[in-house]
């Protein structure tokens, strides 16, 4: 099938799990574009798709250059900390923040360009070690020396499960997730939103609506199988 037919495709199946989930939230669709050309995610762009994801800095910065200036785009990678002024005054909202290290190169790059920037924490659920992320139980302190940092959002999570063969699995990660969310929303700690829950990619993503996500992070569903000898590094 099209890039187009997939993307039509997608968007049906989160309309649907979108008026079927007990949440009734609103659901925002990233488009992971990582490793394919900026022709194909121009595709989508025509087709009205606006929120794009990429895991590579370099990858970012390049088709930021090269594409729509409308397009929001979102860090969704393990971002290193010397690589956060590449990007700073290119994307909408870093997914992918698990350390207080690199909040803080975040704010104060931020706070250089006169913005505040939103972020998502990211959750190692499954406890993998081969993940980035931190463990659920180094959350409540992280948060609270974000709440601190005035040149960052916190809007909310942000979570890659175990790649898991039965519904269920999947469904018990992303729910586990929620539960930390609407733990710490009920905290009420300054500085500190719960509104987002980035979780569910190709695979699980009408799972993780039905749990509550908000956003979820789609590539192979769009674009078909990465070309790996295409990433840039």
């Amino acid at each position: 099938m099209s890039v187009k037919t997939n993307y039509e495709e997608v968007r049906k199946k989160i309309e649907q799990a979108q008026a079927e989930s007990p949440f009734h939230q609103e659901v925002t669709l990233v488009a992971v574009s990582k490793t394919h050309p900026s022709e194909m995610i121009y595709e989508v762009y025509q087709e009205g798709q606006r929120d794009f994801g990429e895991n590579k800095v370099q990858e970012l910065t390049r088709k930021y250059e090269e594409l729509p200036k409308d397009i929001r785009w979102h860090m969704i990678g393990h971002l290193q900390t010397n690589k956060v002024k590449y990007i700073i005054d290119k994307v909408c909202m870093i997914h992918s923040v698990d350390s207080l290290k690199l909040a803080q190169v975040i704010d104060r790059e931020a706070k250089k360009h006169d913005l505040c920037m939103p972020i998502l924490i990211e959750v190692n659920i499954g406890e993998e070690e081969s993940k980035s992320g931190i463990r659920a139980e180094e959350l409540p302190e992280l948060i609270r020396s974000l709440s601190e940092l005035d040149h960052i959002r916190v809007l909310g999570l942000m979570c890659i499960p175990p790649v898991c063969s039965d519904e269920d699995t999947a469904r018990n990660y992303f729910r586990s997730l929620r539960n930390l969310s609407i733990d710490i929303k009920d905290r009420n700690i300054d500085n500190i939103q719960m509104e987002i829950l980035s979780m569910g990619m190709s695979d699980d993503y009408i799972t993780a609506i039905s749990e509550g996500s908000t956003i979820v992070r789609v590539g192979t569903g769009i674009f078909g199988m990465r070309d790996y000898t295409k990433t840039l590094l």
